[in-house]
């Protein structure tokens, strides 16, 4: 049976959907309430984000929208009573209001993920509010922490800063909202806004639709989708199709590679939002945008952690040796690979898409967030001697902030899938699968990455036949070992690939997968005398120190809070940037620290290497210059 959005909302079926898939698909998703995260360090970096979240007031949030509304907004006495929010959420920020979607959404996720009611309890007091500021707009349903003015100069060709953007955000979250909490109200709203939009912009040339579309927007294409297979309103499948590109979209749909100079995080929500088209309406044309694209940002645009583009932008194929800078890998373009990785996989079921998945949310997500402090990384730097640059606690609100309260509250929605017969285990986090159509329990328990083997446990009532698919990593390049209840089972698999393991389960029966981890070198496609190292799926970097280390204490660098472009890293002239590192066998080149999980010292320099992830608050070196 199909249900909501496989590859973006976790097989959600608690409610109506008009509108279901006509493709077939290979994979599904189990819906985020399905699986239970177990101790590890994705729980951590989840109840960091959560707590961060959960500190920002719903009076401070709704701020603007009221300002822009005429609601009351806390001023008594001549004298404001709401602390204002700062940098991207500034009233005179154009840009205001994104922060809300992404908070509704991240809300939604970790009430979906805990079932806590603390979360539902926030968003619903945050919907109330953007009820009230609807309703007294009384424009049609527009809804906005901005005037309405500023739609009208993109659609006039005049400078603003992506209205069409922070809609998107405003939407999402809103549509999230209803479809993991229930809110009816949050519903009533977007389908509201939806309707503002379609009269906005139904009436316009084609010419002044082409012109508005240079302007960022985001994926507000893929919440029309979204919203159209929601309630089954043609209106809304309309207005989707009015947001496609074409000028961008139609070359990608030949399969020629137009990439270069456009700005990454404008193109991938785009193309998100027409993997969804090509599941509601079949079209060929979707399907081929959608999968030409990741494979070129894949093969042509994406450093060793998983993270894409160089300031933003992407630049000529076969140039990112050249691409070593201090502002690659935007963690928002990380964020939406990764959203559009689960939509390809749910059509291939191709263990290349769950391999990238794995690498960038081990090597980037992971590691945006500073786990002393739980704040978020815009860039992850790729220039030597660099170091990650965190935002504020109220002062930034950064797009990549804004993907950071989402990215930290779904961390179980890629785990597993499922086809008609069995269960994809894709990744390898310790957590609990409950699929009640089959009346079965997976516990996943492991250390992994600190440790190579996971435990997966079968529970059921009663003894149930079916497949489980095991992720065969790309990276595991030194075999598999499988044992059920202790009895080994030939693997006849290669690495790349699905191992099957088709059986009668009793409750209690044990599978336990061992994939050992290797050093392993990763050379630049353009230039193989500058490479990186991995252990296994993990990317290892070199630690620099904190030399001429600018401390802003407790954040990096609070001040320059909108200013990152500028940032001076500041970075030492003797920072080592050549290893000697035997690329056929980098194993004898380095030795395990002892006592130090995942550490290494390379025998000849010196440099101690750990995951990229781990390190924080500390300059690195992640890609080396073969030394001579």
């Amino acid at each position: 049976m199909a249900t909501f959005s496989q590859s973006l909302y976790p097989g959600l079926t608690a409610r109506k959907i008009a509108v279901s898939e006509v493709v077939p698909l290979k994979a599904y998703s189990f819906n985020l309430s399905d699986v239970n995260l177990l101790d590890s360090r994705f729980t951590e970096n989840m109840e960091r984000e959560s707590a961060w979240i959960l500190s920002i007031g719903a009076n401070r949030l709704l701020h603007s929208f009221r300002v822009n509304s005429g609601v009351y907004s806390g001023r008594e006495g001549g004298y404001d009573t709401v602390k204002k929010m700062a940098g991207w959420e500034s009233l005179d920020c154009e840009l205001r209001g994104h922060t809300m979607g992404h908070i509704l959404s991240g809300l939604a996720f970790l009430y979906a993920s805990t079932g806590k009611e603390v979360y539902k309890m926030k968003s619903d007091s945050l919907i109330t509010g953007l009820d009230e500021v609807q309703k007294t707009l009384n424009q049609g349903g527009y809804l906005s922490a901005y005037p309405q003015t500023f739609i009208d100069r993109v659609i006039a060709g005049k400078p603003v800063w992506a209205p069409w953007y922070t809609l998107h955000k405003i939407y999402a979250g809103l549509l999230d909202t209803y479809l993991y909490t229930g809110n009816e109200t949050a519903l009533e709203l977007v389908k509201n806004a939806g309707s503002w939009a379609y009269r906005k912009v139904s009436g316009l040339s084609p010419e002044q639709l082409d012109g508005m579309l240079k302007n960022e927007f985001g994926g507000v294409n893929e919440t029309f989708y979204n919203l159209y297979s929601v309630t089954g309103n043609s209106e809304y499948l309309k207005l989707a199709e009015m947001f496609y590109h074409r000028r961008i979209l139609d070359p990608l749909s030949r399969q020629e590679d137009n990439l270069k100079g456009l700005h990454a995080n404008t193109l991938i929500p785009k193309i998100t939002g027409e993997a969804r088209a090509y599941e509601l309406t079949g079209e060929e044309k979707f399907k081929t945008i959608a999968t030409f694209f990741w494979q070129k940002v894949i093969d042509d645009h994406t450093y060793a952690p998983g993270g894409n583009s160089d300031r933003e932008g992407f630049f000529e194929p076969g140039t990112i040796s050249k691409h070593l800078s201090g502002y690659t890998s935007e963690s928002c373009n990380t964020y939406n690979m990764l959203k559009l990785t689960r939509h390809l996989f749910t059509w291939y079921a191709d263990v290349k898409y769950a391999d990238y998945y794995e690498q960038a949310l081990y090597n980037h997500i992971l590691g945006q967030q500073d786990p002393k402090t739980g704040m978020i990384s815009y860039f992850l730097p790729s220039l030597a001697g660099a170091h990650k640059m965190y935002s504020t606690p109220d002062s930034s609100y950064w797009c990549c902030v804004g993907t950071g309260f989402e990215n930290h509250a779904k961390y179980g929605e890629a785990i597993y899938y499922h086809d008609d017969k069995g269960i994809f285990v894709n990744l390898f986090i310790p957590s609990e699968l409950t699929w009640k159509e089959k009346g079965v329990k997976v516990m996943q328990e492991t250390q992994f990455p600190y440790e190579e083997t996971t435990t997966i446990t079968i529970n059921t009532e009663k003894t149930i036949s079916m497949p489980l698919y095991i992720r065969y990593p790309s990276w595991a390049i030194s075999g598999a070992d499988l044992k059920v209840n202790g009895k080994t089972i030939i693997v006849n698999q290669t690495a790349g690939s699905y191992i099957t393991v088709d059986r009668k389960w009793k409750n209690g029966d044990k599978l336990t997968v061992t994939f050992p981890m290797k050093l392993r070198v990763i050379p630049m496609k353009d230039n193989p005398e500058i490479f990186a190292l991995a252990y296994g799926p993990l990317v290892l970097s070199g630690l620099m120190g904190t030399e001429q280390f600018i401390k802003y204490a407790p954040y990096s660098n609070p001040w320059l809070h909108n200013d990152y472009y500028r940032y001076n890293y500041n970075v030492p002239g003797k920072i080592i940037e050549s290893i000697a590192i035997d690329q056929k066998n980098p194993e004898a080149s380095v030795e395990p620290v002892a006592g130090q999980k995942l550490t290494w010292k390379t025998e000849k320099e010196g440099v101690i290497l750990k995951p990229l992830f781990d390190i924080h608050r500390e300059r690195y070196v992640t890609y080396w210059n073969v030394a001579k």
